[in-house]
């Protein structure tokens, strides 16, 4: 496909385009477009955290790390990125490191009982 699909229109537009790929569970095309997006409004949270949900539903874990932790750098009480950064580091078989992060996105969201992660909050992921 073109490029320039990925790069037309206003950066709403972009978004908008993004967001339907997503939904439509073609990952890979909706990172492409939110690459250029997060580029362009690299202070911005919501593109860089679909960015890397995308990246994390398309298996590309290193990459779905880094976009999380430029979140988390720039909203440090963003609880689903920490929820997202705890299982992206599980899924790479760093348990031990994502831990703390798991913890951390469960009493962020409220829920302080051990073990239940999942529990009292809709899954995103």
């Amino acid at each position: 496909m073109d490029d320039t699909y990925y790069e037309f229109g206003t950066p709403a537009d972009r978004w908008d385009r993004a967001q339907l790929f997503f939904e439509a569970k073609e990952y890979q095309t909706a990172a492409r477009i939110l690459g250029g997006l997060v580029q362009e409004v690299p202070e911005q949270v919501a593109p860089r955290l679909l960015l890397a949900r995308a990246y994390y539903h398309s298996a590309r874990l290193a990459k779905a790390e880094a976009e999380l932790r430029e979140v988390l750098e720039l909203d440090p009480v963003e609880d689903y990125a920490r929820l997202m950064l705890g299982r992206t580091l599980e899924r790479q078989g760093r348990s031990a490191e994502a831990a703390p992060h798991l913890r951390l996105a469960r009493a962020m969201a409220g829920d302080l009982e051990p073990g239940s992660a999942e529990h009292g909050r809709q899954d995103r992921g």
